[in-house]
Formats: structure tokens, sequence, C-alpha cells
């Protein structure tokens, strides 16, 4: 059964990183994978007997650096929102192309 809810949230998260265009939609994406893994990493060693500690502290540990990495990766959104008024690549595509040709014609 946890085996089942790990393989859909990495599945969702999969999608997510592939699909969106906004920023912060990834973010949540990428996240949503790594709670897909971390409850893998916890599901599979505890299917043959006593969980396993080490796969424990090891997710442990995943938890403390993945909300680490989230709240820098917030801050460098929110830094490039003030920047260019945008989060979608898209968009942030369109801009740097035509950086490139107002470079181009000087």
């Amino acid at each position: 059964m946890y085996l089942l809810a790990a393989a859909g949230i990495i599945g969702i998260g999969v999608y997510g990183l592939l699909a969106a265009d906004h920023l912060l939609r990834k973010l949540l994406a990428l996240n949503l994978l790594g709670s897909g893994v971390f409850l893998l990493m916890v599901t599979l060693p505890s299917r043959d007997g006593p969980p396993d500690p080490v796969s424990h502290a090891l997710v442990l540990t995943g938890l403390v650096v993945a909300v680490s990495i989230t709240a820098f990766a917030l801050a460098l959104l929110d830094r490039l929102y003030r920047e260019t008024g945008e989060i979608r690549i898209d968009a942030l595509d369109d801009d740097a192309g035509a950086d490139r040709h107002a470079d181009d014609e000087h």
C-alpha cells in the first residue's frame, strides 16, 4: 500500500516538473517528488522485518536538507520576481531573447 502511494507521489512530482511553466509550481513538484522518495526509503527497508534505523536517519537528514533548500529556492524566486516581475520560464526565456537581440544591435 505504501509503495503504491510512494509511486503515485513520485509520479505526480515528475509530472509537475515536466508540465509546469511556473517556477513555484516546479519547486512544489520537486518537494512532492522528494516526499515520495522519502516514503519509499522508509517503506522498502521495513518490509523484511524490523524498521531500519539507518534509513530513518537518512530520511530525517534529507528532510532537513529539503527544507533548507526549499527556503533558499523561495528566496531566489522572490528575488527573481522583484527583478523581472515574472516567475514563469517561458516569460523569462522571452526576456532573455529580447536582451540578446538588443545586445546584437549595439
